[in-house]
């Protein structure tokens, strides 16, 4: 038979269990507040994209009537892909940027179709705190979508490329990016802004104005 506690045992043990939980806490607040900003990095650091996604749904009209706000941001800063020389880029590197992220191919029609909107947008806002990146999936290599991209005088955006279709492998398992074309508005952390499934006339009033909304 096990042998009782002695008297007052069992009160010495509540006030270890006391002090034990009031430590943990302790380290737990310095854990907290030893991010660079003093705060809760991780749980903060879609909350711009979050407000910039509220600031944009009244804007998700007209021609951009399917834009889907992100109501929990994904952070998309670890996608990669290949800039014009064949160097890797990743979402990162835009950092402090608001993006628009479009996934396109020459076999894809209404991609073909949208890629001078897409053109135009980036003349009319691309600056130091926009850009259009439109990321190409040919699996055949730069040669035909550049080609395709001369002959229809698109010549403002940056070529991007990932042959490979690893950056929609990696979408799709955040579950974004069900087909092309997509377009995701991220924003300067690197997280989702919001998300739109098919093409758009990205020149459009309506287009600007959300977009405008968002940088806002």
């Amino acid at each position: 038979m096990t042998k009782p506690p002695e008297s007052g045992q069992r009160p010495k043990r509540r006030l270890f269990a006391v002090a034990l939980a009031g430590a943990a806490a302790a380290l737990a607040a310095v854990y907290v507040i030893a991010g660079q900003n003093g705060n809760l990095v991780g749980a903060q650091s879609c909350q711009l994209e979050l407000a910039s996604a509220k600031a944009a749904k009244p804007f998700a009209k007209g021609e951009v009537a399917a834009f889907l706000p992100a109501q929990k941001p994904l952070d998309l800063s670890e996608l990669t892909f290949k800039g014009a020389d064949g160097g890797p880029v990743s979402m990162s590197d835009f950092k402090d940027r608001t993006v628009l992220l479009n996934l396109w191919a020459t076999w894809c029609a209404p991609c073909r179709k949208e890629m001078p909107a897409l053109d135009q947008l980036q003349a009319d806002m691309g600056n130091d705190t926009f850009e259009v990146v439109a990321v190409n999936l040919d699996r055949g290599g730069p040669e035909k979508p550049k080609a395709f991209l001369d002959d229809i005088g698109v010549n403002r955006l940056g070529f991007y490329s990932d042959k490979s279709n690893k950056l929609l492998s990696d979408l799709r398992k955040k579950a974004r990016a069900t087909g092309l074309p997509t377009t995701i508005l991220v924003g300067p952390s690197g997280c989702e802004i919001g998300t739109m499934y098919g093409p758009a006339e990205w020149a459009s009033g309506e287009a600007k104005a959300l977009i405008t909304a968002a940088l806002g």
